[in-house]
């Protein structure tokens, strides 16, 4: 509904031109005559007999002092303008808002001048100078018509200046010829007044009614969303009485609660939401909350309680506020709900996975740590110990390298369940990642219980192994630290246990070791390897090899991920995974990093202009505030852009920054460069990264691969949603390590976009990428 006065036109700005119809006609004032004509709407009767009244009363008063022929005259003569009039207006709907026209108010002062015209008469039926009880007796009368006519239309105040003007001049020079000036001088003044009083009158008529419509517009407005949203919206408004009682219940939330609207109306809230648990009065620790802070009154917002519905427990997201009169009082509370039932699910998924190895089911390295620093609190407070063991299977890459990574992943499943039967009270097992896993003892009276535990989970973890129609064996190497003593924090005691773990497999595996202040021996290899890695730059030691990115939907070739490889003479070939944390941790990681970079940058520029390349960057490198000229310069002087260079970060960037890091990949974000989250799911997972860090791919570890290719629900319902979340914030997937078709074909039909594994290639050197490249050789020349 529009409102009466358009925008161009405030009703508190109408000015007394404006309401008088003095403005320019080409102003724009709405539906202000309307407005003023609204009163005089189905009151032309009403018009009629005031107006027959008032002229009989003064036909009566002029019976004694003027001539029976005149008195006549007049009184015919008013008598038919009043019933004219009448039937003039009669015909037109004054004041209703489709026949309302300028015309009308015209008209309407028109009428006016002429009845001031007819009313004038009366003072100069007696001659040019009435006599004073004449001018006076008919002042009064007219007077008391002018009073009358202020009342019907005090909301056209041009019409009532058109008739108070002429007849308040009239009576004034009547009563001035007749001898009273003083009464003239009150003729006047009384004119001016009720002239000011109707412009002021019809103004804060307008205002008025102007604030009644605007109120009525908003009304109808809220009620209108209201009724988008209960009909469109997933959510559902609810409403209580002062004693919480539901009110108003719409068919939609009636569903909700598995019942109907009549049979809910007037049950308490919490008996709705509670089930079964309304009768015990057992309620859920946040719906227990919310009946607490109704209680109190006070509003609460997106608060996530558990209800039961038809007997089963569903989640819902509710907020409400109090609902107060005008007077204050408290009259219940009306809020919005909505089910979240499936984003619970979710969210208790991730954050299953956040802190849980999805493989073996075991707490990840994020909860073995949280336990760890407990059980160190403890320790120092009730001045006993703890120990963490650290545990590392024995010849277990062999069984990767030859039975493949599946039956690996079988392995460390089974090995995960016989840790999980040794566990006993005060005692937390999990998987730190790869074949490594770590166990947690409270309140350990003394370091020979640890040894023990540790002894047995050697003896079972040494029994053979069915999987796969194959028998296999592996044992543990397991070293251990007993806080507080050999590290009161948790960084210092998982350090000292692994340093103890260094030690057992040194000396051959299946051995338990303590940590102990001289451990020489891994020191010493430690020392070694630190100072060769210290030159292997300047030797020319290191390699990148190229491992194949493909698209999935059909195979092509998209980039390559760049995978450094170190070849000593005295080490020998040394894994990354053991000389990259000693090279972050000796802070050579930054001139390392940056060969790669560049080298990697230097090479893809052989390749053609539509692959790009993947670098793996760590946390180390992006606290250098240097690193961002780094990259541009290696862009620069290779000659490649920004858009075929991918960065590849984990989740530890953020974990170990304090923000620099992020405000870093923001800035080469900037420049065009791509950025991808590597092993998400297999850590931290915390979905504030995504929201920080504008990430263009999601890489997926291949243990939610190999689970979804077997048909674990939860390995495929987690791609389901690792894409969904990619594709919802524009982002890709890359899924790691398919090594079989079995695995492509169910990463292509779970949405992924890119595939990176064995099954595509292995990581190659620089010259095999060439050779991919190389146009075929002549039939003739090849025959040759």
């Amino acid at each position: 509904m529009k409102s009466l006065l358009t925008d161009h036109m405030d009703a508190d700005d109408v000015s007394v031109r404006t309401l008088l119809g003095l403005g320019s006609r080409r102003q724009d004032i709405g539906n202000l005559r309307q407005l003023q004509l609204a009163p005089l709407h189905g009151k032309g009767k009403l018009r009629l007999w005031a107006g027959v009244a008032m002229v009989l009363l003064a036909a009566f008063s002029m019976v004694s002092h003027v001539a029976w022929a005149l008195v006549t005259g007049w009184l015919t003569c008013a008598l038919i303008f009043c019933l004219w009039s009448y039937r003039s207006f009669i015909v037109r709907p004054l004041g209703e808002a489709r026949a309302t026209s300028p015309a009308e108010f015209a008209l309407c002062n028109r009428h006016a001048f002429y009845a001031a015209l007819l009313w004038i008469v009366p003072f100069w039926l007696q001659g040019p100078v009435p006599g004073a009880d004449h001018a006076l007796a008919t002042w009064a009368i007219t007077l008391l018509m002018m009073l009358t006519l202020a009342m019907i239309a005090h909301s056209l105040p041009s019409v009532c200046i058109l008739y108070i003007a002429p007849v308040s001049l009239s009576a004034a020079l009547a009563l001035t010829l007749a001898g009273t000036p003083q009464l003239a001088a009150v003729a006047i003044a009384a004119g001016l007044l009720l002239s000011g009083f109707c412009v002021r009158f019809a103004q804060n008529h307008v205002r008025f009614r102007r604030a009644e419509e605007t109120l009525h517009e908003k009304t109808e407005t809220v009620s209108l969303l209201l009724r988008e949203f209960e009909e469109t919206s997933a959510d559902w408004l609810w409403q209580t009485d002062n004693a919480r009682r539901l009110v108003h219940v719409s068919p939609r939330l009636a569903f909700a609660l598995g019942g109907t609207a009549e049979a809910l109306e007037g049950v308490p809230l919490l008996q709705a939401l509670s089930g079964d648990a309304w009768e015990t009065g057992q309620f859920p620790k946040n719906l227990h909350t919310m009946a607490e802070r109704m209680k109190r009154r006070e509003s609460f917002s997106n608060l996530i309680v558990p209800v039961t519905i038809g007997g089963k427990p569903r989640w819902w997201e509710l907020s409400a506020s109090p609902r107060l009169d005008e007077t204050g009082k408290f009259l219940g509370f009306r809020g919005v709900g909505s089910d979240v039932t499936e984003q619970h699910a979710t969210a208790e998924q991730i954050a299953r996975m956040a802190r849980f190895d999805n493989l073996t089911g075991l707490p990840n390295r994020l909860s073995l740590h949280e336990d760890l620093a407990r059980a160190l609190t403890q320790a120092i407070e009730a001045k006993s110990r703890c120990a963490m063991l650290m545990i590392d299977l024995d010849r277990f890459k062999a069984v990767n390298d030859t039975l493949g990574h599946p039956t690996g992943d079988k392995l460390l499943a089974q090995v995960a369940a016989r840790l999980k039967g040794l566990m006993e009270r005060g005692m937390t097992c999990g998987r730190l990642g790869g074949d490594e896993f770590a166990v947690v003892l409270h309140n350990v009276p003394a370091a020979s219980e640890a040894e023990d535990l540790a002894k047995r989970i050697i003896a079972a973890i040494s029994r053979p192994y069915v999987v796969d129609n194959h028998q296999l064996f592996v044992g543990a190497s397991i070293g251990y630290a007993i806080g507080p003593q050999d590290g009161s924090t948790v960084e210092t005691l998982t350090r000292n246990a692994d340093l103890a773990l260094y030690k057992s497999k040194d000396k051959g595996g299946n051995v338990v070791a303590a940590y102990v202040a001289s451990l020489h021996a891994q020191a010493e290899e430690r020392r070694v390897m630190e100072q060769e890695l210290r030159g292997a730059l300047d030797r020319g030691e290191f390699e990148l090899y190229y491992q194949p990115v493909v698209t999935a939907a059909d195979g092509t070739l998209n980039g390559f991920e760049a995978l450094i490889r170190w070849h000593n003479k005295t080490l020998g070939n040394v894994s990354p995974g053991r000389f990259i944390p000693l090279a972050e941790d000796s802070r050579l990681i930054s001139p390392i990093g940056e060969w790669v970079l560049r080298t990697a940058c230097h090479e893809a520029m052989k390749w053609p202009s539509n692959l790009k390349v993947a670098v793996n960057v760590s946390a180390e490198q992006l606290t250098d505030p240097a690193f961002a000229s780094v990259v541009v310069s290696a862009l620069a002087q290779s000659g490649l852009t920004p858009q075929r260079l991918e960065i590849e970060v984990t989740e530890s960037v953020f974990l170990r920054d304090g923000g620099g890091a992020a405000q870093l990949l923001d800035q080469l974000i900037g420049l065009g460069i791509r950025l991808s989250l590597d092993d998400f799911g297999t850590g931290y997972s915390s979905l504030g990264y995504l929201r920080k860090t504008q990430f263009s791919t999601i890489k997926v570890d291949r243990s939610f691969v190999v689970g979804a290719a077997k048909g674990s629900i939860e390995s495929i319902a987690i791609i389901r949603a690792v894409v969904a979340l990619a594709d919802s914030l524009g982002m890709s997937t890359t899924a790691e390590g398919a090594e079989t078709e079995i695995e492509v074909d169910t990463l292509r039909s779970l949405g992924c976009s890119n595939i990176q594994g064995y099954y595509y290639g292995r990581p190659m050197p620089a010259s095999d990428v060439m050779m991919l490249f190389r146009p075929p050789e002549p039939a003739a020349s090849a025959a040759a």
